[in-house]
């Protein structure tokens, strides 16, 4: 069983964050990388020429019949992988991350799937997504996922206190930009009595505030590596909400949850946070069928739900997170699916 290891960009993001902790997860399940030692150097055109050589030395090494686990998307190298892998017979599991055409990225549909569906068994995010491939008349074998891990050798503990609050801290974590979260600067404008919002990030401008810095309930507290983040978050909810309006998720980018797992999700189970997430979105199945948080449709009702939340009914929250947080620091989820996908295989 092997995997090809690479060349991570940014450590500030949190798809590349994603894809490391899968290499150790299958690491741990006995898969070898057959590749360069994983980095991250962020200059793109040294990262593509290592990339470019640990790839090719790797799928000459890889053995016939075996099996290779591999990550999409990976654009630039994926037909290769792909071809070797074919030709020396190897089963092929793929964990799919991103779906650009969910995100409005490409409208080449088949394409896209082309690059996806020639593997044996594929592991996506949720069972949204998953009924989206079958829709596209997928005949490969499908494993959901459920959440993405998020895995720390050291356990968060800033966020122990599980009392009600007068006012919540909601942190929001992720780069911000036009489409992604411009509706971040409408919290402003919307009733707030029972909260604060604290963010982390790259990319914010305090200049699109609404209102004077010392009248808004935005408080950017800067941005951190992936790998550090979850030591520095302080707070009583984790925010899962994008695109350019407090109504609703909207844009390429808010849709997008509708079939998308956020990485952040895990960061605030890492962290030890309950979860505030757009009732419509994928993931919100999870939080809910497992008292995770809570589920909001429009973002002006926010300050009334917390209001009305009992300190019963956030104890229960909080408690659930901790036990899935463990599962979550330990990569405990991806495990699970790269061995349902080996026993795909078996059979």
């Amino acid at each position: 069983m092997y995997y090809i290891s690479r060349n991570y960009k940014s450590l500030f993001n949190a798809a590349g964050k994603a894809k490391t902790d899968c290499e150790i997860t299958l690491q741990n399940l006995g898969f070898k990388n057959l590749g360069f030692k994983q980095s991250s150097i962020p200059n793109s055109a040294i990262g593509t020429i290592k990339n470019f050589f640990g790839i090719t030395i790797a799928l000459l090494r890889l053995p016939f019949k075996s099996i290779i686990c591999t990550q999409y998307p990976n654009n630039k190298f994926r037909k290769l992988i792909l071809f070797f892998a074919k030709l020396k017979r190897c089963k092929i599991i793929t964990i799919v991350h991103d779906v650009r055409s969910l995100k409005g990225r490409t409208k080449d549909v088949e394409k896209e799937l082309s690059k996806i569906v020639c593997s044996d068994v594929i592991i996506v995010h949720n069972e949204s997504m998953k009924q989206w491939f079958l829709d596209q008349n997928t005949k490969i074998p499908i494993v959901v996922l459920g959440i993405f891990d998020y895995v720390s050798k050291e356990k968060p503990t800033q966020n122990k206190e599980i009392t009600k609050k007068e006012i919540y801290s909601i942190a929001y974590a992720g780069g911000f930009g036009e489409g992604k979260n411009a509706y971040i600067f409408d919290f402003d404008i919307l009733e707030h009595s029972k909260y604060n919002l604290k963010l982390y990030g790259i990319g914010f401008d305090a200049s699109k505030r609404k209102v004077n810095e010392k009248d808004s309930v935005i408080l950017y507290q800067g941005a951190f590596p992936s790998d550090q983040i979850a030591y520095k978050i302080e707070a009583d909810f984790g925010l899962v909400w994008d695109g350019i309006s407090t109504e609703s998720c909207s844009g390429d980018l808010g849709l997008y949850l509708k079939y998308n797992n956020p990485h952040k999700t895990s960061l605030y189970l890492l962290c030890g946070l309950p979860v505030i997430v757009w009732d419509k979105a994928a993931i919100a199945t999870f939080i809910v069928e497992n008292n995770l948080g809570v589920a909001v449709s429009n973002l002006k009702d926010l300050n009334s739900i917390l209001e009305k939340l009992s300190e019963d009914d956030y104890k229960v929250m909080k408690n659930n997170v901790l036990k899935v947080q463990e599962k979550v620091m330990k990569g405990q989820f991806v495990e699970a699916a790269v061995k349902k996908a080996l026993e795909v295989l078996d059979n």
